[in-house]
């Protein structure tokens, strides 16, 4: 992938071009920055990572390089990270299900203790959760959706990238809080789970934006609405789930971790420079044409929605009877 840099310069001079001189802990970094990624090369969040470290690597005044560890659901690059030096310069990104539903998935043994061996950062982009069908389905919208699966309990299936997965998760959550019977179809991924719906082996699935697109744009699969809270720019037309099941909201979110222990004042240096680096306009029309929003802010607001998405994902897999493989 073609290496972009949102911010010239490099050490003393990028700290100062950053405005993050004023932060003392910017002197303890003096080595190259490790950003890991679970998850493999080609998707979303590598290339979440990719722009992450380009943006934020000069920020700070070092070389930023990103490194996939995949494996065992992203937690191999989380125990990683978990065992690394909490001295600054290493950081992951990690997706919400590693914080909001491993650790209450019944079955699901973990190497690490999330809330003890690492520390969260900063939130920085969430996915658009869409609902599609495949052309060959004839229902348009949530409300054909429910009515047919209402009048034929168990004919409709939903596909997902796996048990437990965010697509599973929102399909349970959709056919709860529509009163519905639908069938589940796990694939492992999600290509080959939407390369069965356009092979009209499966009706519909509730996934990222991002794996869509193509298939999207090529007129394979047809968007019905959001499960995210609000629309993405690129369908700003397309209702949302929350219209007709009030209160469904999905969404898959990536924030930025770094070892159990990190410094308050290093978690603080690298809040500032990931918020700096995503506003940038490149940065912003990266995270667009990917699908993706902004969701930066204070570690607080990390927090927060990590004891939120936990509880409600908790309720779902109870209320689902899911349990891990």
């Amino acid at each position: 992938m073609k290496r972009r840099t949102f911010v010239g310069g490099t050490g003393a001079a990028a700290a100062v071009a950053s405005g993050l001189v004023g932060m003392p802990a910017i002197a303890q970094l003096k080595n190259d920055i490790r950003f890991f990624c679970g998850f493999p090369p080609g998707g979303t969040a590598d290339l979440l990572t990719r722009l992450l470290a380009d943006g934020v690597g000069p920020i700070l005044g070092q070389k930023a390089i990103a490194e996939s560890k995949t494996g065992a659901s992203g937690f191999i690059a989380n125990e990683t990270v978990a065992k690394s030096a909490p001295d600054g310069h290493t950081v992951l990104l990690a997706a919400m299900a590693a914080f909001c539903v491993s650790p209450v998935m019944p079955g699901q043994k973990l190497p690490i203790n999330v809330d003890k061996d690492l520390t969260p950062i900063s939130n920085v982009a969430g996915v658009y959760n869409m609902l599609v069908v495949g052309k060959h389905v004839p229902l348009r919208t949530v409300p054909d959706i429910v009515d047919y699966a209402k009048k034929n309990p168990g004919k409709l299936s939903y596909a997902s990238a796996g048990n437990g997965t965010s697509q599973h998760l929102a399909g349970e959550l959709f056919k709860k809080m529509a009163g519905v019977d639908m069938l589940h179809i796990p694939y492992r991924g999600g290509a080959p789970a939407i390369q069965d719906i356009v092979a009209g082996n499966v009706h519909l699935m509730l996934g990222n934006m991002p794996e869509f697109l193509g298939q999207l744009r090529g007129g394979n699969l047809m968007p019905i609405a959001f499960g995210s809270p609000k629309p993405s720019p690129l369908y700003p037309d397309l209702p949302t789930i929350g219209k007709f099941l009030p209160g469904f909201e999905v969404v898959n979110w990536f924030a930025v971790f770094g070892p159990g222990g990190l410094p308050a004042d290093l978690v603080a240096l690298w809040n500032a420079a990931l918020a700096k680096a995503v506003a940038h306009p490149e940065m912003q029309k990266r995270f667009l044409e990917s699908g993706m929003e902004t969701l930066t802010g204070p570690v607080e607001q990390l927090k927060a929605a990590i004891a939120k998405d936990r509880a409600k994902w908790s309720e779902v897999i109870k209320s689902a009877g899911m349990r891990a493989d």
